[in-house]
């Protein structure tokens, strides 16, 4: 692909070049054979138009417009193809057959940009038709109204559009477009599909100002698809745009100033959705509960739309604002829209209707620091009950009337009461969408004798701590168990969004994982070679908003306790994030032994002591003399080590960066694993039968077999190795496992 893509990115330029050349001859030549210079003949990108004049009208006229057009295209081409933009490698982009195509971003261009090339098997009218629906790939596009057409040469047209983006927090406001569209076929039959910004210094057509809206300006951007032989197209993207950073706040500036975020956002996910639907079409599989991959990700969309909705508060929704009650970190807006309601007065299966008349949304941000958005939302995915509270869900899924359920699906793993049922995921595991399964009481004696089952439909994403410029989402509404097409849905959940990856000048943050505590000395002030602590660390900025269907006479009781609960909320996750950051890592965990701290350093050198009793050989090839040395290389080790409780349930208290990527777990979450969850019925039957052994010998091997992550994903393993660690004292401390040569099946 890379050599095709190559060959295809010289043929281009050579293209441009020649085409430039032509028209500076006939420019010259048509000047000086005639006076009279009203009309000449302008090749463009392999397009002759004729009689277009050579001073046009830059107006609202069609022949202003149709200049425009051809403006944009040329300049459009002269990035996508050529060397108009300075264009750099998208950091953090995986190369290799799985790669989502080249990504490039600008550097020191006006505004931020992007640029992409990939190749996908849909032929190239399916293509622009795809990519011109902006609305069903970019999740952060309201709307595109098309406001005019007017028919062109070469079965093209112009359109004049108006585009909505929302605003990704609450704390800054949304961005809208008025831009002009010229789709055209080449005589090589390739399309072209580009766009600009109308402004007032064009004499174009115009739009005042909406309210809420900050006008931003598109640059010359666009698709140009070329069809390969056999098949399929090659899709050059790019998208240049200057978003205003100068209205927002000034710690999200780097957002708006961001290309890489920009081609995270809009470029690479244009390229994301043509491969998932050529994947879709190749396949046509249905997935878990008999939908198909395109309905699973109409429900997707749905999630992270109600999600921008509330976050947004349009009045044009109908969303109103609620007065505070002396304190402005949480605002509260109110929704009676009909339409709002629509989606909720319906019945379902079970007999149920809803009788909630109204909806309330209560939203926040707050500013993190020192803790990667993919680990955060990857702890409050897995442990909700350490923020979330059940009579609150109760609640949620009794306004709208959500029955008890009887969903049977595979699960994928259970974490403190809550099973997770996976649905769909993307191409490239960057989006999750399950189900959540969970134990909640009601509010009538009859429920708290009986609890039943809630079900969550959950979006996950960003959830990769490598990528850079990633927003990490976690969105969730209740769902009948039905789960029908026009299911009600109310989505509520948290956003992240990484501030310090979004400078480009800057090198990308690493990540953080729990190695970086190695670098910390005791104090938890210095790093090892007495520079700060923590070159990695991060802000980030997260946005809160719950929404709760109500009676409409219930909206003082509703406002006051949907308050409160944004704040118990803001309140866990600063504890969490606390607990988290690389300085407060075990401090705050509630374990044993935490990293960069002497309590570690006096397991690790258990650990090894004991392995070397028990086993005659050194646990650790080579190491320093100190403990810190010790720990740092028990903790690099390629084989996965873990340390489990000694007690009737055994559970994991501490494992090296090997056993926490083989578990699919942070240190913080450890804890929560027993044991007995990691194996199957053949690996629960060897634990039993060398259980003794190890409690008698001090050791055993255990021979090789499947265990499962935290995920519920099956890991194969050569074989493990068992032993008891003993203190100072001599006495058994814990028990440590290591398994060798491990994989994911």
């Amino acid at each position: 692909m890379n050599k095709l893509l190559m060959e295809e990115n010289d043929r281009l330029q050579k293209q441009v070049s020649n085409l430039v050349y032509e028209n500076t001859y006939f420019r010259q030549n048509n000047a000086l054979s005639t006076k009279d210079t009203s009309c000449e003949s302008v090749v463009t990108s392999g397009q002759h138009h004729h009689l277009t004049p050579q001073h046009p009208p830059r107006d609202a006229s069609p022949a202003g417009l149709l200049s425009i057009a051809k403006d944009t295209l040329t300049e459009f081409l002269s990035k996508a193809t050529g060397t108009a933009v300075e264009w750099v490698q998208m950091p953090g982009m995986k190369p290799g057959p799985d790669s989502i195509g080249i990504v490039a971003i600008s550097h020191g261009c006006t505004g931020v940009a992007a640029r992409a090339c990939g190749l996908v098997s849909l032929e190239p009218t399916r293509v622009a038709e795809i990519l011109k629906d902006r609305t069903s790939w970019f999740r952060d596009c309201r709307s595109v109204d098309v406001l005019n057409v007017l028919p062109t040469a070469s079965s093209g047209n112009i359109e004049i559009l108006y585009m909505q983006l929302y605003a990704p927090t609450t704390l800054s406001p949304a961005r809208d477009f008025l831009l002009l569209r010229y789709s055209s076929v080449m005589d090589d039959g390739s399309l072209v599909v580009c766009e600009r910004s109308l402004s007032n210094t064009q004499n174009g057509p115009s739009m005042p100002p909406v309210q809420n809206f900050v006008r931003a300006e598109m640059l010359p951007s666009g698709y140009l698809i070329r069809p390969c032989d056999g098949g399929g197209s090659i899709i050059h993207i790019v998208d240049h745009m200057n978003l205003e950073a100068s209205s927002v706040p000034e710690v999200l500036r780097p957002l708006y100033k961001s290309s890489t975020v920009l081609a995270q956002k809009t470029t690479m996910a244009a390229l994301r959705q043509l491969r998932q639907i050529a994947l879709d079409v190749s396949q046509s599989n249905v997935t878990n509960m008999g939908r198909r991959p395109a309905a699973l990700r109409a429900l997707s969309q749905r999630l992270t739309r109600g999600f921008n909705e509330v976050l947004n508060g349009f009045s044009d929704e109908g969303w109103s604002l609620v007065g505070n009650d002396g304190i402005d970190d949480v605002t509260v807006l109110v929704n009676s829209n009909p339409n709002k309601l629509m989606g909720l007065n319906v019945s379902f299966v079970n007999g149920y209707t809803s009788v909630s008349n109204a909806v309330l949304c209560a939203k926040a941000s707050m500013l993190l620091q020192n803790v990667p958005p993919a680990i955060l939302l990857g702890f409050l995915r897995e442990h909700r009950s350490e923020w979330a509270d059940n009579n609150i869900d109760a609640y949620s899924a009794a306004a709208i009337k959500v029955g008890p359920c009887n969903f049977i699906g595979s699960r994928v793993g259970n974490f403190g009461g809550q099973v997770i049922l996976p649905l769909a995921h993307t191409i490239e595991h960057e989006e999750f969408l399950e189900v959540i399964k969970l134990e909640v009481g009601g509010h009538s004696p009859e429920d708290a004798i009986m609890p039943r089952d809630l079900l969550l439909l959950q979006l996950c994403s960003g959830m990769d701590e490598n990528a850079v410029g990633t927003c990490a989402e976690l969105i969730f509404a209740p769902i009948d168990a039905s789960l029908a097409d026009d299911a009600p849905l109310l989505p509520s959940g948290f956003r992240i969004i990484p501030l310090d990856s979004c400078e480009e000048n800057s090198s990308p943050s690493r990540t953080l994982d729990l190695a970086s505590a190695l670098e910390t000395k005791t104090t938890g002030n210095k790093s090892l070679n007495g520079d700060a602590v923590i070159s990695g660390a991060t802000r980030s900025v997260m946005t809160i908003a719950f929404q709760f269907a109500f009676e409409s006479h219930m909206q003082e009781n509703v406002t006051t306790m949907a308050r409160q609960y944004v704040r118990s909320i803001i309140s866990s996750v600063q504890r969490v994030a606390l607990a988290l950051s690389p300085s407060h890592l075990g401090t705050h965990g509630g374990l044993g032994s935490p990293l960069g701290t002497p309590e570690a350093n006096i397991l690790a050198r258990w650990i090894c002591q004991s392995y070397r009793s028990y086993m005659g050989v050194e646990l650790l090839k080579s190491s320093g003399e100190g403990s810190e040395s010790i720990l740092k290389a028990l903790w690099h080790h390629s084989d996965a080590i873990m340390c489990c409780s000694m007690k009737a349930l055994p559970v994991f208290t501490f494992a090296n960066q090997a056993g926490l990527d083989m578990l699919e777990t942070t240190l913080v979450a450890l804890q929560d694993i027993t044991l007995e969850k990691i194996f199957d019925d053949h690996g629960k039957k060897n634990l039993c039968s060398e259980f003794p052994l190890i409690i008698q010998q001090g050791f055993a091997c255990i021979q090789g077999g499947i265990c499962l992550s935290s995920m519920g994903r099956p890991i194969s393993y050569e074989r493990a190795v068992a032993w008891k660690v003993l203190n100072e004292d001599n006495n058994a401390y814990c028990i440590c496992f290591m398994f060798v040569n491990w994989s994911f099946v």
